[in-house]
């Protein structure tokens, strides 16, 4: 299906947003990118996203906020790190996709129905409650938050491993997940 995009105008950018996101760990370079298409070029998952890192770092710049954080992009990137390495300006793409990541998160910007910043999500929230994760639970908040059709495609698989002792419906937890708690909201209130 051919798939029509909304011409953006400079109007609509946020301009003091890349200056923000400069400020972020991993993202000091971003007015250093050429466009060369290098990390496009290496990415090996360019060609199933939605823009190319190299369009997502051309949205970073010119500040279009809503496009760069709704792409499916920002969720694809394996984080192989392969753009970082051959980037000619030493840009470190991967990190500025992990920042995008969490601001996407924190604004609810990400695209809907996608599954993987909901387990993202998900995640944070069942290490935050209990200290560790349970792949089980994990996935069944995942599924049930974002499109619970595609435990039919899990089942089989899930049912091997369930059999097998692999995967356990057990919620496992460390001592004192109020210790963890309460350095995970200092680290909140830093950032």
């Amino acid at each position: 299906m051919f798939q029509f995009r909304k011409m953006k105008f400079q109007r609509e950018a946020v301009p003091e947003w890349p200056h923000k996101v400069k400020t972020l760990p991993g993202c000091e370079n971003i007015f250093s990118c050429i466009q060369c298409g290098t990390c496009s070029g290496t990415c090996p998952l360019s060609i199933y996203m939605d823009f190319t890192p190299r369009r997502i770092m051309s949205l970073l710049r010119e500040g279009f906020r809503k496009e760069a954080l709704g792409s499916e992009t920002i969720w694809l990137c394996a984080s192989c790190y392969s753009c970082a390495v051959h980037c000619p300006q030493d840009i470190h793409i991967t990190d500025v996709m992990y920042s995008l990541k969490r601001e996407a998160i924190k604004e609810n910007l990400y695209p809907k129905r996608f599954p993987i910043p909901v387990l993202a999500r998900e995640f944070y929230e069942i290490v935050k409650r209990r200290g560790r994760s349970s792949e089980m639970w994990l996935v069944l908040r995942m599924a049930f938050r974002s499109n619970p059709f595609i435990l039919l495609g899990m089942a089989k698989s899930g049912w091997a491993l369930l059999r097998t002792g692999r995967l356990s419906f057990k919620s496992e937890g460390i001592r004192n997940p109020k210790d963890l708690q309460r350095e995970l909201a200092v680290k909140r209130e830093v950032a």
